[in-house]
């Protein structure tokens, strides 16, 4: 199972601020009154100052309160960063890169709901996206491909959006080409994004070929988008689980800022880039 970071953080910023608001309102005067009385009473100076201090559970939810509440608004509402888990977006995005999402490039949302607040844009085609797929709590990242009401085809490699063919270039010289990936760019409304074929053969024939995953035809309903990964040969998206619904938008992926694949490995910033 999973941890729902979103959700501990959502949850510890509401506890601690509640726990400082009834301070304020309820607690706060009762330990005044307390202090004057003893005061009063002439009690040791001792008691006094022992009096003063504030419950443990109090002075930390008071700490910690203002920074979980700047963390949760900013990420909630402006940035979040995320780390590629996978090579499903290869070449352009790579296992241990870290990317920071634009949370109010696709307008503001309710967190935990996904409603629109204040739109602002609508994802175009060759976005980088942050989303979770139907029926699944986990993140995800890939292009998109189809907007609302879009016909997509994919055969052969090559895609057709509303019976256009979009423009598609196989690129020659490594390490575009390796025993590995055959790489090809596509030339998208709002993008150019570099694609990854695998070799192999053919099941009929037992001729070589290249996998560029499974392949059909679409057409996206109203309120959702249709999503590929530019690791066309291997990766997990629309053409398997469907069509990505337009509350399940977590934002746009607009920069890579760090690059560590692992915890044996530092840390490297030689691929900071903007995310095309």
């Amino acid at each position: 199972m999973e941890l729902d970071l979103p959700l501990i953080l959502m949850v510890a910023t509401g506890l601690t601020g509640l726990i400082v608001l009834v301070d304020r309102l309820f607690l706060r005067r009762k330990r005044q009154e307390r202090i004057e009385a003893l005061e009063q009473s002439g009690a040791p100076q001792e008691n006094i100052l022992e009096a003063t201090k504030e419950p443990f559970l109090i002075d930390q939810s008071r700490q910690f309160f203002p920074v979980l509440a700047l963390v949760f608004v900013l990420r909630s509402f402006a940035f979040e960063p995320f780390q590629i888990p996978s090579g499903s977006m290869e070449p352009g995005l790579q296992v241990g890169d870290f990317i920071l999402v634009s949370k109010f490039s696709y307008g503001l949302r309710v967190p935990g709901n996904g409603s629109t607040i204040i739109p602002v844009d609508q994802p175009q085609r060759g976005d980088v996206m942050v989303f979770f797929p139907p029926e699944d709590s986990r993140y995800f990242i890939k292009r998109v491909i189809g907007l609302p009401g879009d016909h997509i085809v994919y055969k052969d490699l090559r895609l057709t959006i509303n019976g256009e063919a979009v423009p598609t270039e196989v690129l020659g010289g490594k390490p575009a080409y390796a025993p590995t990936m055959v790489l090809g760019e596509e030339t998208m409304d709002n993008a150019t994004p570099v694609v990854k074929w695998l070799p192999g053969r053919d099941r009929t024939t037992g001729q070589a070929a290249l996998w560029g995953g499974p392949e059909g035809e679409w057409t996206v309903p109203d309120g959702h988008y249709f999503m590929m990964g530019d690791n066309r040969g291997n990766s997990g998206d629309s053409r398997m689980w469907g069509f990505v619904p337009e509350k399940n938008i977590v934002g746009k992926a607009v920069a890579v800022w760090m690059h560590w694949e692992s915890w044996t490995s530092l840390p490297s910033f030689d691929r900071v880039k903007v995310i095309e």
